[in-house]
Order: structure tokens, then sequence, then C-alpha cells
């Protein structure tokens, strides 16, 4: 029984090291083509579609200053552009400094969420903009957002050139990279996710993920879809694979860039990670319960991914562990004996190849300090994102078994500071 355990743990771990070895080749095939389009899809920039940015804020006072004056600077003719700052029951100075902006800049301007949609969290908070706004394209960005000046011109662009898309999202980078080991580490995670999960899957599969900022969607779309699924915590994948289930596909362009801030302590990263690890059990368990009944099989794909990632993966990881470790003890009898050494010596090589691979291309990421941030990442940061899978997938039996509401709690922000972004 111990050895068919962890032999089979040992199938499903290799199997998603693999799996991402092969969507790390695709995504270094992005990168090295995804501007060759650019000159072409320029020329086609003439009747440029409106634009309403979503900024949904709750107390967001510490960050939003920054954002706004980053969404002053944008590449977009402002009488075609507006910048909608959702005032969702903050208690705080937020939404003084957005209508300090929306006086300076005609532009601008800040709503204020009402019931039902009024402190229920981000879906509610964007479900409120939709019904106050007029742009043909919607683009979203968190409240600790600093795009850059061409970002959102980039995403209108690779809707405008793909009349397939219903959805194009851009690359966004950590701000606060240098601040702790903790903000390395989510720096090191977010460009392996860029160029792995999201270039990697669209170059092979034309499959990508809305992420929860830096996207554009048309407008079109969200009103068949009827909006933002309220009850998903990870309200960005939920979306996606309503998208697909409609026919159309979703684009990653990383020519649109986005500047973010991560968690810089444990706590916060905690509960960030919990919210979107219990989000996205909550879209496997959700359309996995429908697979039969949806269109497009195409996103079937996607959702096993997820269901293996999140299941199938961390079980295969956390049985592996557990017999290591129960085996110092009491004699399992494991036939495997010194070939699971190589095994997980050779496992640990491959991680360390891929995100290596992944970091050579961002500019002056693939150093020696990076480096020696991975070797220590596989045995800390790694490992305790598996504890907090188990965790999150306990609360959400809970919320299912009890019938809980689901509470979203909002990622504190910390003071930062940057110079102007390109």
């Amino acid at each position: 029984m111990a050895n068919t355990l962890f032999y089979t743990a040992l199938i499903l771990i290799w199997g998603m090291l693999l799996y991402h070895m092969f969507l790390m080749q695709g995504g270094y095939r992005h990168f090295k083509t995804f501007d060759r389009k650019i000159p072409e899809w320029s020329k086609n920039m003439k009747s440029l579609p409106t634009v309403s940015v979503f900024i949904p804020a709750h107390n967001e006072e510490v960050v939003i200053e920054q954002t706004l004056k980053a969404m002053s600077r944008l590449y977009y003719p402002k009488d075609k552009l507006e910048v909608i700052v959702i005032n969702d029951n903050s208690s705080d100075r937020t939404g003084e400094i957005g209508r300090s902006f929306s006086e300076k800049f005609p532009f601008k301007k800040v709503i204020e969420t009402r019931p039902p949609n009024r402190g229920k969290g981000k879906s509610s908070a964007l479900n409120e903009a939709l019904s106050q706004s007029t742009g043909d394209v919607i683009v979203v960005y968190d409240a600790d957002n600093t795009p850059e000046k061409m970002a959102v011109w980039n995403l209108v662009m690779g809707l405008v050139n793909d009349p397939k898309a219903a959805a194009v999202v851009g690359k966004f980078r950590v701000i606060n990279a240098k601040k702790t080991w903790l903000t390395r580490f989510i720096n090191i995670e977010t460009i392996c996710f860029q160029w792995m999960a999201q270039a990697g899957r669209w170059k092979l599969f034309n499959i990508a993920t809305i992420p929860g900022t830096n996207f554009a969607i048309r407008r079109s779309v969200m009103e068949q879809l009827g909006g933002w699924d309220v009850r998903a915590l990870a309200e960005d994948t939920e979306l996606t694979v309503r998208v697909y289930n409609l026919g159309y596909h979703i684009r990653f362009f990383p020519a649109a860039i986005t500047w973010e801030q991560e968690p810089e302590t444990l706590g916060v990263w905690w509960k960030q990670r919990t919210r979107w690890a219990r989000g996205n059990l909550y879209v496997v368990l959700k359309f996995l319960s429908r697979i039969f009944k949806l269109k497009r099989k195409r996103i079937i794909f996607d959702l096993f991914y997820f269901f293996f990632t999140y299941f199938l993966f961390f079980f295969g990881v956390i049985v592996s562990n557990a017999l290591f470790i129960i085996n110092l003890f009491y004699d399992l009898k494991l036939s495997i004996g010194n070939v699971a050494v190589v095994l997980w010596g050779l496992a640990f090589l491959l991680f360390l190849a891929e995100v290596m691979i992944a970091l050579s291309i961002e500019k002056d990421e693939m150093n020696r300090s990076n480096f020696f941030c991975v070797i220590l990442m596989y045995f800390t940061y790694s490992q305790m994102w598996i504890v907090l899978v188990v965790y999150s997938l306990f609360l959400e039996m809970k919320r299912v078994l009890f019938r809980q509401e689901v509470r979203w709690y909002k990622t504190e922000r910390f003071s930062q500071k940057r110079g102007d972004v390109q």
C-alpha cells in the first residue's frame, strides 16, 4: 500500500513539473515573438473605442493617490477615456482623494457603491461601475496599481486587432520586490506565472486566465454575462470560464504592463493567498459539476489544470512528504529506496531550471541574489503553499457544508514610493 501511494505521488509530482517545463518553452517562444505584431497592429488604431477604467477601492488612502497619478499619464485620448474610482464603503480618505483628482481631471470621477452592492467586495463594486459607466471597453486595475504609460493603449490594441478576443490581459510586475524576503519570493513567483501559466498556455493552447488587474474586456461581453459573480472570491478565474464558454478567447499581451504592490508580511500574504486559493477551489467545484453542460470543451482543459493543481498535485506532495517522514521512524518497506532520493534531487533541479529560465526573460532578474532566493524559496515559500491549500480546502468544505456566506478580505496596503513608470 505504501509503495503504491508513493509511486502515485511521484507520478503526480513529475507530471506537473514536466507540464510546466513544456509550458516554459511555449512561454519563451511567446516572449520572442509577441511584439512582432505591434507595428502592423498600430496602423489599425485610428477609430478608437471609448474606454472605462474601473478602480475598485475600499479604504485605499495609502495607495490611491499614486494610482490616480499613473492614470493621469496614460497614453489614450482623454475624450474617449473615463477613469472611475469605485469608493466601496470606505471609512478613510479614499473618496476625498479621488474627488480631488476628479476636480482637476474631467475624465476622472468617483462613484459610491449603493445597496445591494455596498461593502460586499470587489465583484459587487465592479458591477456597480458597470451600471454607471459608458465605455465600449472595460479596463480593470486594482487600487495599488501604477500602470505604465502605454498599458491601456496596448490592451485596447489587442482587442481592436483580435475580434475573437473577448478580453486581453497584460503583464504585472512587483513594485516592492526588494522590500522583504517575502516580496522577493512573490516577485519570482509572479514572473514565473507570466511566462509559464500565461504565455505558455496562450502560445500552445490559445488559453489565458483573466487576472484581477490589468485586463480589458468588451462591455458587450460583460453585459451578455450579466456582470461579475458576487459569490466568487476569485472573480477573475470564474469570469475566465464563462468568457470561454461563450465561444471567445482571452489573449495574453505582455506589452501592457502594470506595477502592483505585494504583501510585505506573512499575515497579509496568508489572508490574501487563502482568498485566492478558496476562490479557485470555488471555481473548480462550481464548473466541474456542470462540466458536461459547458458548450466550449477547450475550457475543460483549463478546469482540469486547476483541479490537478489544487487537488491531485498537492495530494501527491503531501503524501510523498508524509511517507518520507513516517519512514524515518517506522520502516514502511518502501521498495523504491535510493531511487526516491535521485528523483527528489532531479525534481529540485528541474524546478530550479524552470524558474531561472523564466527569470532570464525579465531584465536584471537573472542574477546571483535571485538564484539563492529560488533555492531558499523551494524549501520555504513553496512548502507554505501546501499548508495554505490544505487550510483553504478545509474552509471551503466547511462553507459548503454549513452554507456559510462568502466574506471578502481586502488586502492590506503598505506605504510605497517609486519613480515614474515608463
